[in-house]
């Protein structure tokens, strides 16, 4: 049984990530969707039992998916989890040297190649990170995410945008 890892933050879990899983699973036995949580990053939006919930709402229509939330290096997700191969997106050539560096660093590590999907160009200019941006001052991101994950989106920020005084961008 060939296993593939697609690990990822998924602050939020969108539709580029969602073709990458697809298109995955038309590839490999099973696809190990895994929210990590990623230290590089700042503080994430979701944590991550709620990333997990959304990424098991997302992607209940596949069967040949598993979700896990861990924190640790891939390489050891991959060897829990039997992955032949760890699964990564690339929306432009501008991830593919960073994500050139951690393949080559993973597969020193422990062996386990990498594939890289690229994404059509529908959702080459989806980032999470943009995401949480748009959707944080009010904007709409429906179009870009599965609708559980627009809820969830919707439910974070019912508020509405952040108050003058607390956007931190003022002159004084």
């Amino acid at each position: 049984m060939k296993i593939a890892l697609f690990p990822g933050s998924f602050d939020p879990f969108h539709n580029g990530h969602l073709e990458v899983v697809e298109r995955a699973s038309k590839l490999f036995d099973e696809v190990v969707v895994a929210a990590l949580r990623n230290p590089q990053k700042s503080e994430p939006l979701f944590d991550l039992d709620e990333r997990k919930e959304m990424l098991e709402e997302a992607l209940a229509n596949l069967s040949t998916v598993r979700i896990v939330s861990v924190s640790t290096l891939v390489v050891n997700v991959a060897r829990d989890v039997g992955a032949s191969a760890i699964v990564k997106g690339l929306r432009a050539v501008s991830d593919f040297e960073n994500e050139l560096q951690m393949a080559q660093m993973n597969r020193q590590l422990s062996g386990v190649e990498t594939i890289f999907i690229p994404t059509s160009s529908s959702h080459s200019f989806i980032a999470s990170k943009l995401l949480r941006e748009v959707a944080r001052f009010g904007g709409d991101v429906s179009a870009f995410v599965p609708k559980s994950v627009a809820a969830r989106l919707d439910e974070k920020f019912a508020g509405g945008p952040p108050a003058p005084g607390q956007l931190g961008t003022e002159r004084r």
